[in-house]
């Protein structure tokens, strides 16, 4: 008896009779996983990838959210979107935070949903693991699906209005999308498939984060004309953190170390590469020179595309996914993006709604094609699920994807608008213009790098941008940041 009761075995209340360990370990595994995309993963890529100026701002704002989350999460925004009903779209909120809710058998959605004559219409999803790991995977998801959407307001945002703007979003926005569509909603007892997010976090948090940036307005003239990143090489260290990550984005999303978890990393990875080479091969075509920061973008369009459908599809459907994720968004965004006068006049800083957004949508929407009907019935819980192009009920399919979009789309819009309208009462959402002139410096009292003497004042005539004597053109060709 001198043992703790966590090591006496299968004897113990520790290891429940229906605890599988390989389970829980790859569900906390996962969990970590998309956590390190954020932090470090974003904190370093966003804090590189900007100009000097704002690379303090930028990774603090990512790292403000993914904090701020974790208590709105435990404390009343887990149940929002995966507890019991309150509306068709919403959980009712209650902590997450009691000893005997975390320690027993993870449920999921908790609201069965029943036909008419009484019997089920879809079951409930109970993993071997308890739900203090279910509560710590969603709310990773949750923490990353805001620190994208920051990246349409670097540069600019009062970060005091962001620190309100995250727990406002996470509680009017982000929940409605997770129990609509995961957590018990009514698309998700339709039937609309949303394999790991490609609708609840990338579509999300491409319209919210180009509504907001339409609010707070643009960066300064400056900024908008030449924005370099910092760091090139430290920001492919967060891409590559974002890359890997995703094996537990995707992986873990079946709530289990099982067939089609293996799937789903496999053609993550396949789907994200083919993206990657095309973007590049595209810039190479009509830019004659490979971008570096094009790569990231294509590579990020293909994580996205493939995640509404990661366990789903074939592998022959994921390289057809990452064919579309490398074109359509690259021609959004170099193309369409530079002849609308909407998007031209909404300063979205990293193109989220490119990357994020539309390859969302091109997601979901290829999966209403491309599902393969046995791959569906190993996790969806709508049965006879499948593609278009498998014939039968597939034509459904894809105009469910088409009207989960619309929702989703359609709800960010308000949300989002009311939410920034909400803080403007209270502070405004955009930086004073000496903040914007100078900083970080202004903003945190901290600066990225220190590149002069300590107590010198910078000198434009003495210290400039290059440590070296070459002529730089002005304006950065071919780089597609710079939207």
């Amino acid at each position: 008896m001198s043992v703790p009761v966590a090591y006496q075995g299968n004897t113990s209340l520790a290891v429940a009779d229906w605890l599988n360990k390989g389970d829980n370990a790859w569900q906390m595994i996962s969990a970590t996983l998309v956590g390190m995309q954020s932090m470090p993963g974003l904190v370093i890529l966003y804090g590189s990838i900007v100009k000097k100026k704002w690379a303090v701002n930028s990774a603090f704002m990512a790292l403000y959210a993914f904090a701020a989350v974790w208590i709105c999460w435990v404390t009343w925004a887990y149940n929002m979107s995966f507890g019991d009903k309150l509306l068709p779209f919403w959980g009712k909120a209650k902590p997450a935070l009691g000893q005997k809710f975390l320690i027993k058998q993870a449920e999921l959605p908790a609201t069965t949903h029943y036909y008419h004559d009484g019997t089920v219409e879809t079951g409930m999803a109970t993993p071997y693991y308890p739900m203090a790991s279910m509560v710590y995977f969603q709310c990773v998801f949750a923490a990353i699906t805001l620190i994208l959407l920051a990246g349409s307001l670097l540069g600019r945002m009062n970060i005091k209005a962001w620190m309100l703007f995250v727990p406002l979003w996470l509680t009017f926005s982000y929940t409605i999308g997770a129990f609509s569509l995961w957590g018990g909603g009514f698309l998700y007892h339709w039937g609309v498939i949303d394999y790991s997010g490609g609708y609840v976090i990338h579509l999300s948090s491409g319209i919210a984060g180009f509504t907001a940036a339409y609010w707070v307005g643009p960066r300064s003239t400056k900024d908008r004309e030449r924005f370099p990143p910092n760091n090139v090489l430290l920001m492919l260290t967060g891409a590559g953190l974002l890359w890997m990550g995703w094996a537990g984005f995707n992986g873990g999303d079946p709530y289990s170390a099982n067939i089609d978890s293996s799937l789903a990393v496999l053609n993550t990875n396949i789907c994200a590469a083919t993206s990657l080479l095309v973007w590049t091969c595209l810039d190479v075509i009509f830019f004659k020179k490979p971008s570096v920061i094009g790569a990231v973008q294509g590579m990020i369009t293909g994580l996205v595309c493939i995640t509404p459908g990661a366990g789903l599809v074939q592998g022959w459907a994921a390289i057809v996914m990452g064919v579309l994720s490398g074109s359509i968004p690259w021609f959004t965004m170099m193309i369409v993006h530079k002849r609308s006068r909407l998007l031209q006049q909404v300063d979205d800083t990293l193109g989220v709604f490119h990357t994020h957004a539309v390859a969302g949508f091109l997601g979901g929407a290829t999966t209403g094609l491309l599902a393969e009907p046995t791959l569906c019935a190993l996790f969806l819980p709508v049965t006879n699920s499948r593609g278009g192009f498998y014939g039968g009920v597939g034509g459904v399919q894809f105009l469910k994807q088409l009207v989960g979009a619309l929702f989703v789309v359609g709800w960010n819009i308000v949300a989002t608008t009311i939410i920034c309208l909400v803080i403007r009462l209270v502070m405004p959402l955009r930086m004073s213009e000496e903040q914007l002139t100078i900083g970080d410096d202004a903003v945190h009292g901290e600066e990225a790098y220190a590149l002069w003497g300590d107590g010198e004042k910078y000198d434009s005539t003495r210290h400039g941008w290059y440590s070296d004597e070459t002529q730089h053109n002005a304006v950065a060709t071919g780089v597609t940041l710079n939207v």
